[in-house]
């Protein structure tokens, strides 16, 4: 489906003004962001997602709306995992609340730009090559099975990443205040909040090889997949600083998200097969998503207390 310039200028002029207000006005002095903050910023992200959904609808019809608003609830889902690795990071970093917003503001920033190149190669490569789909479908079905039989605290490795970087930038033990790059015996190093920064840029891209796909098998339109995406993970840092402490209460986040992949993966495998409309993928991606949630929220009050 071919989009206009008003939905491409009303979702690139959303973008570019939130990002400048959020750096510019909202968070131009570094400071810790508290529940409360992280709330009515969350708020904000999904209410501006919402509405660009209501303007897909108004422009396009249902069917795409309703694809948008699907995947976007399946890389929300799939970005709370992010924030697992989020915590390990600047832990391990010792990067103190501070300056995290920072950090994840110009990761999102990168992660734009990298996103879109992936959508569009993915795209152009179902075009030019439609049995894609069927090995994108099976590639997810896997991976959601391989989840499920993980373990809870499995992660990809970030202590193998940051061993390769140490390798190649010099790097100072110490912050410099919010700088990524500072001068320390006469010679420019890396900071921690630099290596914190291209950690997570790399861990994005981990993750959006699984949620990309996981997009293309609600959709094939770019347009849809790419803005869905970018919603999603731009309201991931307020997402970050509500549910940072708590995260790890979410006792089936882990299968809830494995069902999800094998759902959207069976989905894109068997297109040929079982045409599933819209509306029913919407509402299979949220129930599995509620029951989970519904199952941690059980299992959190039947624990005893530490």
């Amino acid at each position: 489906m071919e989009h206009g310039l008003v939905e491409w200028g009303v979702f690139l002029g959303v973008v570019a003004a939130m990002l400048a207000l959020d750096l510019g006005v909202f968070h131009r002095k570094d400071h810790v962001i508290g529940p409360r903050e992280a709330l009515g910023w969350s708020a904000v992200w999904i209410a501006l997602a919402l509405a660009f959904g209501g303007l897909v609808w108004a422009r396009n019809g249902a069917a795409p709306a309703l694809e948008y608003l699907t995947g976007y609830v399946i890389e929300k889902s799939l970005s709370v995992d992010n924030i697992f690795v989020f915590v390990v990071i600047f832990s391990g970093l010792g990067i103190p609340p501070l300056y995290q917003h920072r950090v994840l503001y110009w990761g999102i920033v990168s992660a734009l730009v990298l996103r879109g190149a992936m959508i569009a190669g993915g795209a152009a490569l179902l075009h030019r090559f439609a049995w894609l789909g069927y090995v994108f479908g099976a590639f997810l079905v896997l991976t959601g099975l391989r989840l499920l039989r993980a373990k809870a605290e499995a992660h990809v490795e970030e202590s193998a990443v940051l061993r390769l970087l140490r390798r190649v930038l010099p790097v100072s033990r110490a912050l410099d205040g919010h700088r990524f790059l500072t001068v320390e015996d006469g010679r420019r190093v890396a900071t921690p909040l630099l290596f914190a920064l291209v950690t997570v840029e790399l861990m994005d891209v981990v993750f959006a090889v699984d949620s990309i796909p996981a997009v293309f098998a609600v959709t094939r339109d770019p347009f849809v997949v790419f803005t869905s995406n970018i919603f999603a993970i731009l309201g991931l840092r307020s997402l970050y600083f509500l549910l940072a402490s708590a995260v790890r209460r979410f006792t089936y986040l882990k299968p809830s998200l494995a069902l999800v992949l094998v759902f959207v993966g069976a989905k894109m495998g068997l297109v040929d097969v079982v045409r599933i409309h819209p509306a029913v993928s919407l509402g299979v991606v949220a129930g599995i998503l509620a029951a989970g949630a519904a199952a941690s929220a059980v299992a959190a009050r039947r624990r005893p207390p530490p």
